[in-house]
C-alpha cells in the first residue's frame, strides 16, 4: 500500500484527475464575449489612477539599504563582544544609517 505514496505513482494517478476536471470545468464554462469593461481596470467601481504612487525604484532602494546596513551592523555588534576596537565599526555604522536618511 506504500507504492501509492511515491512521488511519481502519484504523480500519474493525479494527472488524468486534474485534465478531467480541466476539461469537465472548460465544458460547464459558458462562452466569454469579450466588450470593454471586461478589459478595463476595476478597483471598487473607483477610476483606475493615471499617475504613478512612487516613480522608479529609488525610494524603494534607500529603504532597502537602511534595513540592510541596520540589521547587519547590528548583526556583528550583537555577535561580538563590547570592546574599543568595536567603537570605530558602531561610529561607521552611526554615519552611515545618517548618510541614508539624509538622503
Amino acid at each position: 500500500m506504500n507504492i501509492l505514496l511515491t512521488p511519481p505513482l502519484a504523480f500519474l494517478i493525479y494527472l488524468p484527475l486534474v485534465f478531467a476536471i480541466y476539461f469537465v470545468g472548460r465544458g460547464l464554462a459558458g462562452k466569454g464575449h469579450p466588450s470593454a469593461e471586461k478589459s478595463s481596470l476595476y478597483s471598487s467601481g473607483e477610476e483606475a489612477p493615471t499617475t504613478l504612487a512612487a516613480p522608479g525604484y529609488r525610494p524603494f532602494f534607500l529603504v532597502a539599504f537602511f534595513f540592510a546596513i541596520l540589521h547587519l551592523g547590528m548583526l556583528i555588534l550583537g555577535t561580538g563582544s563590547l570592546t574599543v576596537g568595536m567603537v570605530p565599526y558602531l561610529v561607521g555604522l552611526i554615519l552611515a544609517l545618517t548618510a541614508l536618511i539624509l538622503g
